[in-house]
């Protein structure tokens, strides 16, 4: 296959977290580690072989240069990332058990990345330099700052001019959501421009306002038919899109949820299966490890039914692994997609 290059704009935020069990402030101590949606499906694509770019900004003190580390770490270039003041963006992730959901809590005002403006960035000499065939964002640098939304916006028309394809994670973040205008009157127009479109059901009706009567915050066996007519009215609305894709999770708990997608591939829809997860080890990222399968696979394969479940297969494989990076293989992720959920160990 041709070489797969893929750009990023987003943010890398500094993530802490107590020991799975923990309370935040319950103990003294927490884990760091990076993260963020954008810079975890550019990891994920960079272990299937494909080449990745970072565009971002970072302070120029020892965070943003860890943080750069870490992304060079996981072979995703960081040369169109800038310095610029401001601070690092952090989360805090406390994991929930049983019927306690996850909790997470952001301190990004203020960060570098989001003081981004479109004149930082020259987009037709980035596109050259980098050779790159696609552009990956998400609703989430939008909801940042109103800055962050406008290089977003220069970004995805730059991407269309020179031919590039644009892969769009819808991404709802409500707590993020606060200088002053809604995903609703944002995130329609950003959607217009995606030949890959990635969802789940509240990304759609908060930030799209297409909604259907048999979807909604539901704990366990989700109305199927629902995200199909769901799914059908946003192909109806982004009739250019190639490919639409809705994840779907039922959670019954913070660690057993069931996970599936329906894809939307023109005239065709294709429902995956469903995987169950007993004992999830960490949910972060997998909307993004699904989100970079999706475009890997539309990439170099040519069954639908093939690219949902491989996409879906990344999806689960990351609730399997800590922290918010896909640290998954090309080859795990084939098994699963295959049928291979045993879990024997491989000798």
């Amino acid at each position: 296959m041709d070489s797969i290059s893929v750009l990023f704009l987003g943010e890398l935020m500094l993530r802490l977290s107590p020991e799975n069990g923990k309370r935040l402030l319950q103990f003294p101590t927490l884990e760091v580690s990076f993260g963020g949606a954008e810079a975890n499906s550019a990891v994920l694509l960079s272990r299937l072989g494909c080449r990745t770019e970072f565009i971002s900004a970072f302070p120029g003190n020892e965070f943003g240069e860890a943080a750069l580390r870490e992304l060079r770490a996981n072979n995703v270039g960081t040369r169109f990332c800038l310095k610029k003041d401001g601070r690092m963006g952090i989360y805090f992730l406390e994991k929930g058990g049983d019927q306690r959901p996850s909790k997470v809590i952001y301190d990004r005002e203020n960060s570098s990345a989001s003081k981004i403006t479109p004149g930082d960035f020259n987009w037709p000499e980035i596109f050259r330099e980098s050779g790159a065939g696609w552009l990956y964002v998400t609703g989430i640098t939008p909801a940042i700052s109103s800055s962050a939304k406008e290089t977003v916006f220069s970004a995805l028309e730059a991407a269309k001019k020179a031919g590039l394809k644009i892969l769009i994670d819808l991404n709802f973040r409500k707590k993020l959501w606060n200088y002053g205008e809604k995903a609703s009157q944002v995130m329609p127009r950003i959607a217009s421009y995606g030949d890959i479109l990635i969802a789940n059901e509240e990304d759609i009706q908060k930030s799209l306002g297409i909604t259907t009567d048999r979807t909604g915050e539901v704990s366990s066996n989700l109305d199927e038919t629902g995200y199909v007519e769901l799914i059908k009215k946003t192909r109806e609305q982004y009739p250019g899109a190639e490919l639409i894709a809705i994840t779907l999770r039922e959670s019954f708990s913070a660690d057993r949820n069931r996970w599936s997608a329906v894809v939307s591939a023109g005239k065709e829809l294709i429902v995956s299966r469903k995987h169950v997860m007993e004992d999830i080890t960490d949910r972060i990222g997998a909307g993004d490890a699904f989100g970079a399968a999706l475009l890997y696979a539309y990439c170099t394969m040519d069954d639908i039914k093939e690219i949902v479940e491989f996409s879906v297969a990344a999806a689960v494989l990351k609730h399997s692994v800590w922290g918010d990076f896909p640290l998954i293989s090309l080859e795990e992720i084939k098994a699963l997609a295959k049928g291979n959920e045993s879990g024997r160990v491989q000798r």
